[in-house]
């Protein structure tokens, strides 16, 4: 029986089964992703993450990202972090390139175990998020319940960034799934809510696209930060804490964003390529 080997590592409990399939790949389809992605008969994991021999010249790796639900993401700021510091261990290259479906980014080994990520522009473009049709951007046109007046920005992926007064109070699991698939969102969208502590400091939680409630997440860490400045509430960079931990954000005059924080192997092992067989 084939064995594939797989590594599980986590950004702030953002939790992967990253798939190395730089020399040798194997097949995997939606249900493969939805197999190994299960916490009960699979390893478990919001996302899998397939690296691959990049396209780019510039880049060391090409990483995909794949949804538990099989879906395929463009962009994700804790995995990106710690596809890097897979790298990082391999080559002892203090900076690398990994390439992705939204773009070339680049990563760089800090002290501390910490990683810093350039997740390129902020993007706040109605057809750049984008959204089914023409609105602002900063104030946008969506409400369920407690939640209303958006604001949508791009970083890799679309995010839709609610600013409440107790994250705690809102029940993420039941409003995140009726805003991802809002036909506002052809491409779907991830869910904050954020409350502002003081302008350098953001209390978010997630509803992730195609994943669900998770206890981190990079890019919608980077896209809360960049909302709150849009709308006055804060500065350029500060701290954004999740469920899992605290990200640091900079939102640069380029507008590209900047996120920096901790990855981690939690262990590396191997599954029966049957696993994958349905894909």
């Amino acid at each position: 029986m084939t064995k594939v080997p797989f590594f599980k590592m986590h950004g702030l409990g953002n939790d992967f089964v990253v798939l190395d399939f730089r020399c040798t790949a194997e097949p995997v389809g939606a249900t493969g992703i939805r197999a190994l992605a299960d916490r009960r008969t699979g390893i478990g994991c919001d996302q899998v993450i397939l690296l691959e021999p990049p396209r780019n010249p510039a880049a060391q790796v090409l990483m995909r990202i794949r949804n538990s639900d099989g879906s395929e993401a463009e962009a994700c700021g804790n995995a990106t972090r710690c596809v890097a510091e897979l790298l990082y261990r391999e080559t002892g290259d203090l900076r690398v390139r990994i390439e992705t479906a939204a773009g070339l980014l680049e990563a760089e080994a800090l002290a501390g175990g910490r990683i810093s990520v350039d997740m390129g522009p902020a993007h706040a473009g109605w057809q750049e998020i984008p959204l089914a049709w023409e609105m602002d951007t900063d104030h946008v046109e969506l409400s369920v319940g407690p939640l209303s007046d958006a604001v949508c920005t791009n970083i890799g992926n679309p995010h839709a960034t609610f600013f409440v007064e107790d994250v705690e109070a809102i029940d993420l699991a039941r409003f995140g799934p009726r805003l991802e698939h809002d036909t506002l969102f052809p491409q779907r969208a991830n869910i904050g809510v954020a409350a502002i502590r003081d302008r350098g400091h953001i209390r978010l939680r997630v509803w992730e696209r195609g994943a669900g409630i998770t206890p981190a997440c990079g890019s919608g860490a980077c896209a809360a930060l960049v909302a709150a400045h849009r709308r006055g509430l804060a500065d350029r960079c500060g701290c954004v804490e999740l469920d899992g931990g605290s990200l640091y954000i900079a939102w640069r005059e380029d507008g590209h964003a900047i996120m920096t924080g901790p990855a981690a192997l939690s262990f590396e092992g191997t599954f029966d390529r049957d696993l994958l067989a349905a894909s």
